[in-house]
């Protein structure tokens, strides 16, 4: 096998196997209907501004890995917003609205995904609250800012914020968009959901034909995004990859509700570089879907980040320049931990057949901080 960059020891924190597994399309797509996602792509679909973003070969790390094929999905180039959250915030504003002009929108946010609902509400011309905790960077504030919402900060962490966001939005009749499910609340995390279902039918427009999936990577907060790739999966795949979930090991909710076979609630007392992935507790949709469909569930250290995007953008695992921000490197990280044992490699059956997708989820949406990670990214390396 060849390798590169072996001034890094490449690992991850921890590994499941998940005893519960049972891929049931029916089931997968009960939670998350088809008709909601098809409506989704249709309308973000006829956005002015809509491109498919790219499908990058990811040909050096493939080769230095010693697999078939590493695609990697650039969200970089997703609208203005360089991330996947402009598919799902911006399309359930836009739902809920229902071309209303007189209604309040509120959401609590590590970053990207208040900017879509901020960039949602501005649209359709409508006022907008967003709930940030104090973890969250002044750059991402401004940014949230830009489209016109009003940003409150709140003492603690992104649990405190969305307790403050759903208690306020009770209180003034406000409409939450809130990519986290909860007993009675369910419809808008679907809307959003759906939105990121969209990556999934590009991807599969995007491979050739002879290339099927063999194992995915999805990186997990409250599990949005990965639950909405499985069911994208489910929607538009015959064939059936392994899907490993991928979280920092210092909020590693799905791992550890994986492990007992239920929901639990983590107390997160050091926040992950990874701050859109630092999730105490997932989300109700998600787990609906996760629970059964997830092979594996891997915990990552913070370690990594910045010597992949470094590497990333400096050409070192394809002949594309890839800004990739802090929450698009999971993928990759778990991926080389795994094939650099070869226990694990085996177990996980990763060999030169294997094709293997990757989510590039964000792209430098906090410029300061993406310096700063390719600054340390080059001393790691």
């Amino acid at each position: 096998m060849k390798t590169i960059n072996r001034k890094i020891l490449w690992s991850i924190t921890n590994i499941i196997k998940n005893k519960n597994y049972n891929f049931s399309k029916t089931d997968i797509l009960n939670f998350l209907p088809e008709k909601i996602i098809d409506e989704a792509i249709k309308s973000i679909s006829s956005w002015k501004s809509y491109r498919s973003t790219p499908l990058i070969r990811l040909n050096k790390l493939s080769s230095e890995l010693n697999l078939g094929e590493i695609y990697y999905k650039d969200e970089s180039k997703r609208f203005s917003l360089k991330s996947f959250k402009a598919l799902g915030g911006a399309f359930a504003v836009e739902k809920i609205a229902d071309g209303r002009k007189d209604i309040i929108v509120s959401t609590a946010t590590a970053g990207n995904h208040g900017r879509s609902v901020a960039w949602g509400s501005k649209k359709l011309g409508l006022k907008c609250k967003i709930f940030i905790s104090e973890n969250v960077s002044e750059a991402r504030a401004k940014a949230i800012k830009k489209f016109g919402a009003k940003v409150i900060r709140v003492k603690g962490n992104y649990d405190n914020s969305l307790k403050e966001c759903i208690e306020q939005s009770k209180k003034n009749n406000w409409k939450i968009v809130q990519d986290v499910s909860w007993n009675n609340y369910e419809y808008v995390p679907q809307l959003i959901m759906a939105g990121y279902c969209l990556m999934v039918k590009e991807i599969f427009n995007q491979i050739k034909k002879n290339k099927s999936l063999t194992h995915v990577f999805l990186q997990a907060g409250v599990g949005g995004m990965a639950a909405a790739i499985v069911a994208g999966i489910a929607k538009y795949s015959k064939k059936i990859p392994k899907i490993i979930i991928v979280e920092p090991d210092k909020a590693d909710c799905i791992l550890k509700s994986i492990r007992k076979k239920k929901p639990i609630k983590i107390r997160i007392s050091d926040e992950s570089i990874m701050g859109g992935m630092s999730c105490g507790e997932v989300s109700k949709v998600a787990w609906n879907i996760l629970n059964r469909s997830a092979n594996y569930c891997v915990s990552i250290p913070d370690t990594m980040v910045a010597p992949v995007a470094f590497l990333l953008a400096n050409k070192k695992y394809s002949i594309n320049k890839i800004e990739a921000g802090e929450c698009a490197t999971p993928g990759i990280i778990a991926l080389k931990g795994i094939c650099f044992n070869q226990k694990l490699r085996n177990e996980v059956k990763l060999n030169k057949n294997s094709n293997v997708l990757v989510f590039g989820c964000e792209g430098a949406t906090d410029k300061q901080m993406y310096n700063k990670l390719l600054k340390l990214g080059k001393k790691l390396v």
